[in-house]
């Protein structure tokens, strides 16, 4: 049975009345409305059109037709539990395992179960500002997170977030990965003298709440060597920045070079376009650790054929329309006029990104490089009042703009988007003076 539309001012009304108040709305003062997407493209209940630069969950667009086809099909067909055999599931997992740089076996919180199983160790390292999800296992690990809240657990150690812009280690030191990796192997020392043991390195490949922060060259390399060493484990968290949201490569960690894979890796948000879909990728030494401790993983509809369907169409969507390919193009052109704009904006502290996952750090001050957070809100509500362009911010202080749109994006989409941003940078200004 149709919902019956309702006006806008009554599905607030009823939201605040009936939908907790810590499920918050994107531009809470003033919320759009979206009753229908398609692309890139947002449209709300008067037809009026928005540019999503921040709705990395659909991954190849809105509403894909050949997502939404494959998934009605399947539904039509069968979807039942996962326990019954079923090729969508088997088909899925050989596809997403040719994706990867070495052959893995079968999203954050069974990481954990799996990598402190395997190692019998507890202890966890994350980086500064970190975020890998809302369950209690993973609020544990995630400063963003925990600091609001019950503060951090015995078994959690802090690593410096590898900033190359705001850091301790900046791009004109000689080797800022290997420094950065060092303050690492610094913590992993210090967790052995107080009789404790780590079971894994838990980071995004790419760490987004953290200010869309670029990980330094050999940073990731070197921290693996240091936590094998240690007896543990080091989880990939591409949640944010997989499926060849980089561009040049189907999974950020692979940024690293080619002799670089992690031992875990998780995935999700992306790969179902919308739909709830999620996997972790571990090798057969780590799995089979996991299955001897004799409790059953199960998950009712885990894996069930029509989010399979859906994953599979996904991906043939990313291979037939060359969508890595255009989050390369697309996003080396909106970095390079962002970059442009920034000779001319001293707010513009950095800017920094690789394929469609862009950050624009603004600041009050280049030298002291003071957060400029009143003005990314201003730059962000601008944009959607003003143009119709939906962004948002991130980092520590809400200082940086970020990108991360369908992966769909087009050039004239990065040059209307960086046109306002200049308009509206311009426009401040000019009433400061």
């Amino acid at each position: 049975m149709a919902v019956e539309k309702l006006r806008k001012e009554e599905t607030l009304e009823m939201r605040r009345r009936l939908i907790g108040q810590s499920c918050r709305l994107f531009y809470s003062d003033d919320p759009v409305k979206i009753v229908r997407a398609r692309g890139q493209y947002l449209f709300d209940e008067n037809g009026e059109r928005y540019l999503d630069c921040i709705s990395n969950v659909h991954h190849v667009g809105h509403c894909h037709p050949s997502i939404t086809a494959a998934a009605a099909a399947q539904m039509d067909l069968l979807n039942t539990n996962a326990r019954f055999l079923h090729d969508n599931i088997v088909t899925y997992a050989d596809r997403l395992a040719a994706t990867l740089p070495e052959k893995l076996s079968e999203a954050n919180d069974l990481a954990l179960r799996l990598a402190q199983q395997y190692t019998q160790h507890e202890d966890v390292i994350v980086l500064d500002h970190a975020y890998h999800g809302h369950l209690m296992s993973l609020i544990d690990i995630s400063p963003y997170k925990f600091r609001k809240l019950a503060g951090q657990k015995e078994w959690v150690h802090v690593a410096t977030l590898p900033d190359t812009y705001r850091g301790t280690y900046g791009e004109d030191h000689p080797n800022p990965g290997q420094a950065y990796a060092d303050t690492v192997k610094d913590l992993i020392e210090e967790v052995h003298r107080k009789g404790r043991k780590i079971s894994a390195f838990f980071a995004e490949s790419m760490p987004s709440v953290g200010g869309q922060i670029i990980l330094p060259q050999g940073y990731s390399t070197k921290v693996a060597e240091y936590v094998r060493s240690a007896g543990g484990v080091f989880v990939a968290d591409e949640v944010q920045t997989g499926f060849g949201r980089v561009g040049s490569h189907f999974w950020a960690f692979q940024l690293h070079g080619e002799g670089f894979c992690p031992d875990i890796v998780t995935m999700g948000k992306p790969m179902g376009n919308g739909h709830p879909l999620a996997c972790v990728a571990t090798t057969v030494e780590i799995a089979a650790a996991f299955a001897a401790n004799g409790v059953e993983y199960f998950n009712t509809f885990g894996g069930n054929p029509v989010s399979c369907a859906i994953g599979l169409a996904l991906l043939d969507v990313i291979e037939k329309e060359d969508l890595r390919g255009n989050a390369q193009r697309v996003g080396a052109h909106l970095k390079d006029l962002l970059t442009k704009i920034q000779t001319r904006h001293q707010v513009i502290g950095d800017v920094r990104g690789v394929g469609l996952f862009v950050g624009v750090e603004l600041v009050k001050d280049r030298e002291r490089k003071t957060p400029a957070t009143e003005t990314a809100a201003l730059v962000v509500k601008r944009l959607k009042e003003e143009d119709k362009i939906c962004v948002s911010t991130d980092g520590p202080w809400e200082s940086v703009v970020k990108f991360k749109p369908p992966m769909c994006f087009s050039m004239e989409d990065a040059e209307l988007v960086v046109q306002c941003i200049d308009r509206i940078l311009t426009d401040m200004e000019a009433s400061d003076g």
